[in-house]
């Protein structure tokens, strides 16, 4: 019997050690570290993302253009260095400030992509002299510098300063410059659903009062006809917003810019029409071409130069435009043939 009961403790010893072992590895080959690992590029067409009320059909299709990352942990990050077409992108690329978590980067690029989707249809109604108006605008505190000691954070939702109501980050940057540097303010914000009343000093930076914080503005429409935008959850940012709109006014109009072309392309959508540039293009423009697209836009600048030196030394027949602004870029689809 007692040889019996020693053999069974020594397996439950041998198995617990064994366990722990691989609890050990699993924690360390999981652990988080400063990093996103870009992985590739795809595209997918946007009409399963926007629906307009009696939209006018397309013969051809417009593609967002995106580029897989994956959160950095010990293993992706070491798996960068052997897989050819994995790239480490370091993390601090995408903060305001050192304090910054992954958490408050999500948040920001969600956020991102609602503000893109808002100025992608106020652009596709006007240009296609669409009826629309806005109803909300929503201001939240997308980034904090530590060298300002105000309580503001991320993710606080801006409702009034002074009980002034702004609709704008013009507006609200406008008043602050009626006051002086080292004025107390009183900013109320919506913070975990609750209203909470904040005093916060007024700094001076190159000759303008701040409070130290980037302001993101979030503007809703009710359209006539009718557009519904329904994303991913795991998607976000700005860079769609130029396909968006493209997608939206192509909807509302019967000139079909398509041309029965595979279209696919990326960049922002600024408040005032232009195409802002991007990160990862040139990943974006592999996905492109790997799904067989007939037309890449891509913004001008430094964007279009990655994309035109990708092209010229690899043959591929995708023909690549350049964008400024949102009405060069219908310009530029309407003279396709």
């Amino acid at each position: 019997m007692k040889k019996v009961l020693k053999s069974i403790k020594d397996a439950i010893f041998d198995d617990l050690l064994f366990l722990i072992i691989l609890v050990i590895i699993y924690l360390v080959l999981t652990w988080p570290v400063n990093y996103y690992i870009t992985i590739g590029g795809g595209i997918d067409d946007i009409s399963s993302r926007i629906n307009v009320t009696d939209s006018n059909k397309m013969k051809g299709s417009y593609n967002i253009s995106y580029v897989t990352e994956l959160k950095g942990t010990v293993t992706t990050y070491l798996l960068s260095y052997v897989m050819r077409d994995w790239e480490r992108v370091n993390a601090n690329l995408y903060k305001y400030d050192d304090s910054e978590s992954i958490e408050d980067i999500e948040f920001r690029s969600d956020l991102d992509l609602s503000v893109a989707n808002g100025t992608a249809t106020k652009w596709a109604y006007t240009l296609a002299n669409k009826e629309f108006t806005e109803i909300s605008t929503n201001i939240f505190v997308t980034g904090t510098f530590t060298d300002t000691k105000n309580p503001l954070k991320i993710k606080d939702q801006i409702l009034s300063i002074n009980d002034l109501e702004f609709n704008s980050v013009s507006e609200y940057s406008n008043y602050m410059q009626t006051l002086n540097a080292g004025d107390e303010v009183i900013v109320k914000v919506l913070r975990n659903d609750k209203e909470k009343e904040l005093k916060c000093k007024l700094y001076e930076e190159e000759g303008r009062k701040i409070l130290g914080v980037i302001l993101g503005v979030e503007k809703k429409y009710k359209t006539n006809p009718k557009v519904k935008i329904k994303f991913k959850d795991s998607e976000s940012g700005p860079s769609g917003g130029l396909i968006t709109t493209l997608f939206i006014y192509d909807s509302l109009t019967s000139k079909d810019l398509t041309h029965g072309l595979k279209i696919a392309g990326t960049g922002t959508i600024e408040e005032d029409g232009t195409i802002g540039e991007i990160g990862g293009v040139k990943y974006k423009l592999m996905g492109a071409i790997k799904n067989d697209c007939d037309v890449f836009l891509v913004p001008s600048g430094d964007n279009y130069k990655e994309c035109k030196k990708y092209l010229d030394e690899h043959k591929s027949k995708i023909k690549l435009i350049e964008v400024k602004t949102i009405q060069g870029a219908i310009e530029s689809l309407g003279d396709l043939k």
